[in-house]
């Protein structure tokens, strides 16, 4: 695993510069770019330490895929959890000798080569999906998938997880568990805020007075759980939506004065290379984001190869891993 003084090493800054990142401290002054080479560091050393095989040079496959991310490349600041799909594609063109051409918030460059394969990160806007296949029609959804769609996806059963992380919650006797999530599209709530309030309504541990929505940074987690803890009576049983938004509740968790996790307890989803390095360590779901850029690339790959015409689904695995923030 890395290290807070490998990354500071590779980095060229302080300990201390490292853990305050990585941490959001909101008093720390430090440029955008510092920030994102050190996320970048992070998440690179974190591949390299959990791949136990050596890349295996392949023969140059002559394709020249498109990766269209459907968000701002400041994302990849706010939740690394995008970077590392990021890294996994590049990771995996790299290997097979692929060309790659990377465009963010949907913002399609002229492209002089010919198109081979295109990756759509996210949820893709209709009129997005319409340009791309002038250029190809070899399409995979990564992080997203459309059961009506004829393209192949990678994606994650985070209506799976919802319900893992609530039946772990109940095993462990709360009665009351809320919810801080974010959104990928304005006055929308994700599949884990959906999958998390039926089945907690089901099992009646739920209410809809705890359930938190805001964005996928740990600045709107700060403010939701903020808000959460105006009330008299709040939840102390946490399901985040994901580690960045974690990070900014822990941090008003301690500003409350409470107790992690005696007090209240916490899971978050990602497992980005941060969530072992905050106050206390975050207990999270593991999906392996790196591998779900590495199988969109695979599938691009064989489809061409096999001249296959069936779109296919293909969910990553995920584990719950408990560390401090749950007792």
């Amino acid at each position: 695993m890395a290290t807070l003084k490998d990354i500071a090493t590779e980095a060229g800054v302080s300990l201390a510069t490292v853990s305050r990142v990585l941490n959001d401290d909101p008093t720390l002054s430090v440029k955008e770019e510092t920030k994102h080479r050190i996320f970048e560091i992070a998440e690179k050393l974190e591949y390299k330490t959990s791949s136990s095989k050596k890349a295996i040079q392949a023969k140059k496959l002559n394709h020249h895929f498109l990766a269209v991310y459907n968000y701002k490349q400041e994302a990849e600041v706010n939740d690394p959890y995008y970077l590392s799909i990021r890294h996994g594609i590049e990771t995996q063109c790299d290997k097979l000798g692929i060309e790659l051409t990377n465009c963010y918030d949907s913002d399609i460059p002229a492209i002089s080569n010919k198109v081979t394969g295109v990756l759509l990160v996210g949820r893709s806007q209709p009129e997005t999906i319409e340009k791309l296949t002038k250029l190809t029609d070899n399409l995979c959804y990564v992080d997203f998938s459309d059961n009506q769609s004829s393209f192949d996806s990678v994606d994650i059963d985070l209506a799976r997880i919802s319900k893992e992380v609530t039946d772990y919650f109940i095993q462990q006797g709360f009665e009351r568990i809320g919810f801080i999530g974010g959104q990928d599209q304005p006055n929308s709530a994700d599949i884990r805020e959906i999958a998390f309030a039926e089945y907690g309504q089901l099992k009646g541990v739920v209410s809809l007075d705890d359930v938190y929505r805001g964005e996928f940074t740990s600045s709107s987690g700060y403010d939701l759980a903020k808000k959460m803890l105006a009330k008299s009576d709040f939840p102390r049983a946490l399901f985040i939506a994901s580690d960045s938004i974690a990070i900014g509740v822990l941090r008003a968790l301690h500003e409350h004065g409470l107790n992690i996790p005696d007090d209240i307890s916490l899971i978050s989803v990602n497992d980005i290379p941060t969530a072992k390095f905050t106050f206390p360590s975050l207990s999270t779901v593991r999906i392996h984001s790196e591998m779900m850029g590495i199988q969109g690339v695979n599938l691009l790959v064989e489809k061409v190869r096999d001249g296959r015409a069936l779109p296919l689904q293909v969910y990553v695995p995920s584990k719950l891993k408990l560390r401090g923030t749950t007792r």
